[in-house]
């Protein structure tokens, strides 16, 4: 009777569950790798700001507070240089990330014979986005090359498998072709935080924007920056007359962020502290994975930002290295989820606690 599923993508993770029985398997238990979830505590002050505006009765509006608005705003000048958006017209709180990509070209009218294009190594709910729309979704090294009417163009920096982080020059390029081709730039930032051999750039950054939003929204989360993956939180800056548009309808459907939602969302950008405890976390466990996999023979490229290691060995495909490291109680995504450029590659996620990193190393030096 209902058959919108059958217009999306198979759902990835799903393909992974044999391997996760073999890595459970291990005698010293799984160490699960495979999915970019925080598993570090949720910072004591946003868990406040939370525990305090629990009593929350009303309905809370789809615009959000005031404060959290202002709260994404300053968090952009301060952390990207980013000024002058405007909190009252530019900035749009979102119940979660995933929730407003994989909406997107829906909310704004995309359609049947439109065109999406995505990056060629990407994550998944770009594609499943333009499939629920009934549009057509392009994987592209690069947007600027394309020749063809699009609609919207994704960008992702840093990189979700990746790591690869866009320069500004790249970006600019980017934005003056999405200008004189009509089309909507979106650019996914949610790990904006997390540069580590190159410092990441905002597609608003004036060095790109050339301190224009005009068909230009930057995405960002505080799901890996602050933890809360589990809170569903996070924004859409930009052009303002597309924010207008995504808040007009956003209001027919009651796509609100919840009130303690919003107010630890606030917290969560107006600190920085926790974020460099956060880094130092993830910085460490990078390092370590990273000498254990190369010194086990892994080759590890890109990777200069994000949450995750982009590896591959000689000897496996991507589904191969799966395997092999799933007999040593490892599990970690193909890179095949993630397009045809990923066939030979696996993705490895920091998101692991210490103590299951530690073992992780320990079982690729035996």
């Amino acid at each position: 009777m209902f058959e919108t599923s059958r217009r999306l993508p198979d759902f990835p993770w799903d393909k992974l569950a044999p391997y996760k029985q073999k890595a459970a398997a291990h005698p010293d238990g799984i160490v699960d790798l495979s999915i970019g979830s925080p598993v570090d505590p949720v910072p004591e002050l946003i868990q406040t700001a939370l525990a305090e505006a629990a009593d929350a009765p009303a309905y809370p509006t789809t615009i959000g507070t005031s404060t959290v608005r202002q709260a994404a705003v300053d968090w952009m000048a301060r952390r990207l240089d980013v000024p002058e958006v405007d909190p009252q017209a530019g900035v749009l709180p979102v119940i979660g990330t995933k929730e407003l990509i994989m909406l997107l070209p829906t909310l704004l009218g995309i359609g049947a014979g439109d065109t999406v294009l995505i990056p060629d190594l990407a994550y998944p709910t770009y594609e499943a986005g333009a499939a629920l729309a009934r549009a057509t979704s392009v994987p592209v090294a690069d947007p600027a090359t394309y020749d063809g009417p699009v609609r919207i163009a994704y960008l992702n920096s840093p990189r979700n498998p990746s790591g690869e982080i866009t320069s500004a020059a790249d970006l600019r390029r980017a934005v003056e072709w999405a200008r004189a081709n009509g089309v909507l730039l979106v650019s996914d930032e949610c790990y904006a935080e997390f540069g580590w051999d190159a410092r990441p750039v905002s597609v608003l950054h004036p060095d790109v924007s050339g301190g224009s939003f005009d068909n230009l929204l930057a995405v960002h989360s505080l799901s890996k920056r602050s933890n809360l993956a589990g809170y569903r939180g996070g924004f859409v800056a930009g052009d303002e007359s597309v924010v207008a548009e995504l808040l007009a309808v956003r209001k027919h459907a009651g796509l609100m962020v919840p009130a303690p939602i919003q107010a630890a969302m606030a917290a969560g950008f107006a600190d920085d502290g926790h974020v460099e405890e956060q880094r130092s976390r993830y910085l460490r466990r990078r390092a370590v994975l990273r000498d254990a996999l190369t010194d086990a023979g892994w080759v590890i490229t890109l990777s200069d930002g994000g949450l995750y290691l982009w590896a591959e060995h000689p000897d496996h495909d991507a589904y191969g290295s799966v395997g092999a490291l799933a007999d040593r109680g490892i599990l970690v995504a193909p890179g095949s989820f993630y397009g045809t450029a990923g066939e030979r590659h696996v993705r490895v996620a920091l998101t692991g606690t210490d103590e299951r990193v530690d073992a992780a190393v320990k079982r690729l030096q035996e």
